[in-house]
């Protein structure tokens, strides 16, 4: 029970605007593909200040990771080993979200 409440809670913070729904949606489409800040900001056309607060809700709740290469830039990718995760990229690829 109290696994289903924090699946809940995940659930609404993950898609509880339409800056992270922007963000699942760009890392979505080539989730085998990191992204930068300044990529995501391109792609959803969302301020980098506001991308940063959302990616880290969303890495908090474990659906992104950041991915470390040599260099300074941070990626970040979705993390395709959670379950919520791989519900949601079908889900938008039903609605032709994606």
């Amino acid at each position: 029970m109290n696994k289903d409440r924090n699946m809940i809670k995940d659930i609404e913070r993950g898609l509880g605007s339409k800056g992270k729904l922007r963000i699942l949606r760009a890392l979505a489409k080539e989730p085998h593909k990191p992204l930068s800040i300044y990529m995501l900001e391109k792609y959803t056309g969302i301020r980098s200040n506001f991308l940063k607060a959302d990616i880290k809700t969303l890495m908090e709740i474990g659906w992104i990771r950041e991915c470390t290469e040599s260099g300074r830039i941070k990626r970040y990718s979705l993390n395709l080993r959670n379950e919520t995760v791989l519900k949601i990229i079908e889900f938008f690829k039903s609605i032709n979200y994606l």
